[in-house]
This record gives structure tokens, sequence and C-alpha cells, in this order.
């Protein structure tokens, strides 16, 4: 279950370890929920991102959406969101040619959703 969507500036896709980040994301978020199910992440690079009034390409973001079957106490998700971004820190540039925002979002998945594997 854990559905994660990173969304990222194009201008990070050489300096940003997605794979290297997702090994580590998924073991913290199965273990941080309790989730007993399979983590599926989407990277989406997206060719232009603004941040405030900052000329495109000047500053990068990187947003992380994490989607859960409800029931999860809001301290709980706050706590995901804190840790996710801390792990963000670790997989991103942290020097003056790449600035940087990062924000998470832990949600609840909404009632309609199901799940189906194919054979």
């Amino acid at each position: 279950m854990p559905h994660i969507t990173v969304d990222y500036s194009a201008q990070l896709a050489g300096v940003f370890d997605r794979r290297a980040f997702v090994r580590e994301l998924h073991p913290m978020v199965r273990e941080e929920t309790g989730s007993a199910g399979v983590c599926k992440t989407f990277f989406r690079p997206a060719a232009d991102t603004y941040i405030g009034d900052q000329d495109a390409g000047k500053v990068a973001f990187v947003h992380v959406e994490v989607g859960l079957l409800p029931g999860r106490a809001e301290e709980l998700k706050a706590r995901l969101s804190e840790d996710v971004l801390a792990l963000l820190g670790k997989h991103l540039p942290g020097d003056d040619a790449h600035k940087v925002v990062s924000s998470v979002e832990v949600r609840d998945l909404a009632g309609s959703y199901r799940l189906h594997h194919s054979p």
C-alpha cells in the first residue's frame, strides 16, 4: 500500500539520487506507519518550476506526497513528514549551486482506493 509521489525540478535529475533515496524511504515508511504493504513510488520531473518571484531554474523544488490508508494519527503523519524531509536533505545537494526548497505531505487515500495486482 503506501503510494508515494515525488515531484522534482528537472534540473535536479543529475544530482538527486532517486534510487538511493527510495531504498531508504520505503523501509522507513513501512516501519513508521506499520504498513504491511509494498510501497510504490513514482518520480515525476517537472520541466518548469517556480519558487516565489525567482526566475525559473534558480531554485529547485521537491515535493513528496505519501498516501496511506486512513486511520493513522495526525502526530504520526507529521513525524513521518519530518523524517521524509530529513531523508530528502541527505539525498539532495546542499551547496550554493543547487538551492532546493522541499516539502512533504502525508495524506489519507480516498475511500474509493482499490489495488489490483496483475497475474
